[in-house]
């Protein structure tokens, strides 16, 4: 958490046209590494090459040293959920891979992922990712002001069921800006908890992270990598978003 535990964090004119710029920065980071992603590429070169392009852009990566966390990019290999270590393992085909990144640009964070295929992957996989990518749409879309936190996560929680698929309910979306993790905690689930009223002016980070098995997780020997206990894929998909008048601006 940050210096804003119990409330959310509002945004001047100018720190929002700073997340803007920031936010582009890392969506243009995400796309280049989109196209960088093939079997046969080590997660070690996909981090090598966000971390340049993060800071040739004049911003700062969001992640590395963050808790000590070693790198530019959190690299979640198949079952891996979130954290993983990029490494000099090459990605292989069938493989999908969850690619997080944050940027810091101004003093203000933005944070984003997409999981990507790595060549001919299995139906369940493609599944999977869909019906993830469909879950932050729609929770995106559920955003303005007024609005509890309960309500996004209920509409996160009810695509990714009705696809035959549920959250990883350990881990959560956050609040962000002048820390990269700040309040509210965002589930992924409905948890039976109306949460707090969202305010117009303050960003969140949406991101429905999927599993197509069992929800229960595990940490590796590494003390990052945040896996699932049965093995079983999952997928990560993440916007950092802009609460308006009337709804929500993708900043990333």
């Amino acid at each position: 958490m940050g210096k804003y535990d119990h409330t959310f964090q509002i945004f001047t004119e100018e720190q929002i046209e700073s997340l803007r710029e920031g936010g582009k920065i890392l969506h243009d980071c995400l796309q280049m590494l989109t196209e960088l992603a093939k079997p046969g590429v080590t997660t070690a070169e996909l981090d090598y090459a966000a971390e340049a392009f993060i800071k040739d852009h004049e911003a700062l990566p969001g992640f590395k040293g963050y808790n000590d966390f070693p790198a530019t990019l959190c690299t979640s290999v198949n079952d891996v959920c979130v954290h993983g270590i990029p490494s000099e393992e090459e990605l292989r085909e069938g493989d999908i891979v969850g690619v997080d990144c944050g940027v810091l640009y101004k003093d203000l964070y933005t944070d984003s992922c997409t999981t990507l295929a790595m060549g001919n992957i299995s139906g369940n996989a493609t599944k999977l990712m869909e019906a993830t990518r469909e879950a932050l749409h729609v929770g995106i879309d559920s955003i303005r002001p007024g609005i509890r936190i309960g309500s996004v996560s209920d509409t996160i929680h009810k695509k990714l069921l009705e696809r035959g698929f549920d959250a990883v309910r350990p881990l959560t979306g956050h609040g962000l800006g002048d820390t990269l993790h700040q309040f509210p905690d965002i589930p992924n689930f409905n948890a039976g908890r109306a949460g707090p009223v969202i305010p117009e002016g303050t960003i969140l980070a949406i991101e429905p992270i999927s599993t197509a098995g069992s929800y229960d997780i595990r940490e590796d020997p590494d003390g990052w990598s945040l896996r699932t206990k049965d093995n079983a894929l999952s997928a990560h998909f993440e916007h950092t978003v802009l609460v308006t008048s009337t709804g929500c601006e993708i900043l990333t």
